[in-house]
């Protein structure tokens, strides 16, 4: 029971034509083409070394420039770049290091030791500095003003440090007299002591704040004239280590990471065990999918498309019930959002001891439950995503609905939809069912069951007042497909 999705890969180039030529005259000229070729990628290589030397000088005398003025100030140990000895396991300092992301009022006076990357830094004169201190997902203002222990130096200093640099900064809570617009925390530290870890290159691929833009803000500045930068996909996969900065992705990846342990913990309250299958196996897993192939010492292997037959085993080997966490790779053609060549599957598997609604009851919780924790426990990351990816909360039931496939039907064919009774639904009917589920039930979340045998695969059991249609479910968030199940006899 898994929902599944596939990405196609890559599509096969065309085969090139070639005109007819003397003997001897294509192969000179795909020489030349290729010994150009070499040339302009040495050229390109030869450029962008040229380049991180250059960035690398740059970065060198900045640090050299700012030791310097270091020597004749007496402040000079509250600031500076940390020597590469100092970071190599030297000494246990006993220092404790403070989440941005906990810095709130109840710290106001206190002082604060935190890490993060300098995601803006703004001087004012030469006695004064704005930086603002990203970690993971959150964002908090510095403030540097020259007194009895903070130098114009220091300032100075400050400003030279290049955005993305992972600094230490150390510094009294205060509460500012007006809301802070740029930063998730709405308190800011009075700077007592700031050392650079590491500095990054003065000119990074891409701008994270520019990465981090959603494209509906993007779109308001070109109405008003205004150009902000679009980072593209294909900038983001060159540079994926600064990507992954964004706080949408920061918090992406956690919520991930959330969802898989409340899947978890909730099956083991249900006394499901966990198990794990093998993922390099002899043949294909599961029909109508096709497999990664691969060669394993000589013998013909592929990677498993679907843990589905050893969840069967081990349930007739009277587990009662499992379930697993795991890769799934399918290697199918297919250009939609709802397929992946490889993804993260959430399985499960349980005997039924008289009704499939058995099954159903612990889906209906499981999901209720996931959402309860994400909306109560993860808000701080939804905001995150919002920001990038702007998105409404998912409207759902305490009881989750279920609608049988004729109901659905039914709802269809009344808004003029024409489907097939005893088909599947297409895409863009179960779009059109989600909406029309919306306005009657107030829910994107519900369960479609009791689907048309014929559209089912042969091992689904039929209906025992109907065997034209099956004891089978889909689940349904926001008329996309979550969720698969097949009650199957298993002898």
């Amino acid at each position: 029971m898994a929902s599944v999705a596939e990405n196609p890969p890559p599509a096969a180039k065309s085969p090139a034509t070639v005109e007819d030529k003397p003997a001897g005259e294509g192969s000179a000229e795909s020489s030349e083409s290729k010994g150009a070729s070499k040339k302009q990628a040495k050229k390109e290589a030869m450029k962008a070394e040229k380049l991180r030397r250059k960035q690398e000088e740059a970065s060198a005398a900045a640090a050299a420039a700012a030791s310097k003025e270091t020597e004749a100030d007496p402040l000079a140990g509250n600031y500076g770049d940390v020597p590469m000895e100092e970071l190599q396991s030297k000494a246990i300092s006993g220092r404790i290091w403070t989440e941005v992301g906990l810095l709130d009022s109840k710290l106001a006076n206190g002082t604060v030791l935190i890490r993060g990357v300098a995601q803006t830094i703004r001087g004012v004169g030469k006695k004064m500095a704005f930086l603002v201190v990203r970690q993971f997902t959150a964002t908090v203002q510095c403030v540097l003003t020259t007194d009895e222990l903070v130098s114009t130096q220091m300032v100075k200093y400050a400003t030279s440090l290049s955005r993305e640099s992972i600094m230490d900064v150390e510094g009294v809570v205060t509460i500012p007299t007006e809301p802070i617009k740029g930063t998730t925390q709405q308190v800011e530290i009075q700077v007592r002591k700031l050392y650079c870890i590491n500095r990054a290159v003065p000119n990074l691929p891409i701008n994270i704040e520019d990465a981090a833009r959603s494209e509906e803000e993007i779109k308001e500045a070109e109405k008003t004239g205004e150009k902000l930068v679009r980072v593209n996909q294909d900038t983001r996969l060159n540079n994926r280590v600064l990507d992954l900065r964004t706080p949408a992705n920061q918090a992406i990846f956690r919520l991930q990471c959330s969802v898989e342990d409340i899947f978890r913990d909730f099956l083991r309250s249900e006394d499901f065990v966990g198990i794990h299958t093998p993922k390099l196996i002899a043949g294909a897993s599961e029909g109508g999918a096709s497999v990664f192939k691969l060669d394993y010492k000589g013998q013909p292997a592929c990677l498993a498309q679907s843990p589905q037959l050893y969840k069967q085993m081990v349930i007739c080997a009277g587990f009662g019930r499992v379930f697993e966490v795991g890769p799934v790779f399918r290697a199918e053609d297919s250009y939609t959002h709802r397929h992946l060549c490889e993804f993260v599957g959430l399985d499960v598997e349980m005997e039924i001891k008289e009704h499939y609604f058995e099954v159903l009851d612990i889906v209906d919780r499981l999901f209720v439950t996931m959402f309860d924790y994400l909306n109560d426990k993860c808000k701080k990351l939804l905001d995150a995503i919002n920001r990038q990816f702007p998105f409404k909360p998912l409207k759902y039931l305490r009881k989750t609905l279920r609608l049988t496939f004729e109901e659905g039907v039914k709802m269809l064919k009344e808004a003029g939809v024409e489907v097939d009774p005893f088909g599947d639904l297409n895409t863009e009917a179960e779009r059109t069912l989600g909406r029309l589920v919306l306005e009657k039930y107030e829910t994107e979340f519900y369960v479609l069951h009791r689907y048309p045998l014929a559209v089912r695969p042969f091992y689904t059991m039929p209906c025992p007042d109907n065997p034209l249609y099956s004891n089978s479910f889909d689940v349904f968030i926001r008329g996309e497909k979550t969720f698969l199940f097949m009650c199957i006899v298993l002898m």
